[in-house]
């Protein structure tokens, strides 16, 4: 394993959130790749920890969907598959689109200040270029709009969502074009709510999510070649 990343230090998170953290951003990075396995005691070694929160790290990560677990052969870093990313587009589609429906009848003043400066802090972390603050702060503007829905169940199902969803954030803001759309359509979605015009609204959360789709597919299928 020649991956190159370290443990990431912080003195207020407990050892298994950092041991955690790292691999799940050692992946999410590319620093650990598709189909390469991860051995516990090398694991271990390598960050300088005992083999118990490598182990409850990976249990995490393929809970998250990040990892795969083979029978007799150990824990894999998973690769994305098309079908993988349908199946959850399709799933958050038909959700997002009723937290919408939901958060145009709730939409409060407080609501859009909220999700104005979500709107700044994706655009900061764009301008800035860490691709990790830009996955987040995509998170972080729907999940104003989720809040702002009002419906506690949903809200959990969308919230237990976003872990399979990070990775295809992350990999739709890799590019520097998509991520100038992403601005756009966020601007359009926020217009949309400032105007109170939920059918449009619906349409550009639509567009938006195929987008999405559209770009990650490319991106699979150029690194397929």
């Amino acid at each position: 394993m020649g991956s190159e990343f370290t443990l990431i230090r912080d003195e207020y998170m407990p050892l298994r959130e950092l041991v955690f953290t790292t691999l799940r951003q050692a992946i999410l990075k590319g620093e650990l790749k598709p189909g390469e396995r991860l051995m516990e005691i090398q694991l271990a070694e390598k960050m300088g920890v005992s083999r118990t929160p490598i182990r409850e790290a990976i249990r995490k990560l393929s809970n998250e969907g990040l990892v795969t677990l083979i029978p007799r052969k150990g824990a894999i870093v998973a690769g994305i598959s098309e079908k993988m990313l349908t199946d959850v587009l399709q799933v958050r589609m038909t959700l997002e689109k009723m937290a919408y429906e939901c958060a145009f009848r709730n939409f409060s003043e407080k609501d859009m200040e909220a999700l104005k400066r979500a709107e700044q802090t994706f655009e900061d972390a764009v301008r800035d270029g860490d691709l990790i603050r830009i996955t987040e702060a995509d998170e972080g503007f729907h999940f104003v709009i989720y809040e702002a829905a009002d419906n506690d169940k949903l809200s959990e199902i969308l919230h237990n969502l976003r872990e399979n969803m990070y990775r295809y954030r992350m990999e739709y803001s890799k590019d520097v074009e998509t991520r100038k759309s992403l601005i756009e359509e966020h601007r359009l979605i926020l217009n949309s709510f400032a105007s109170g015009d939920a059918k449009e609204g619906l349409k550009v959360v639509e567009k938006h999510i195929k987008n999405q789709e559209t770009a990650v597919l490319n991106r699979l299928n150029q690194e397929a070649m």
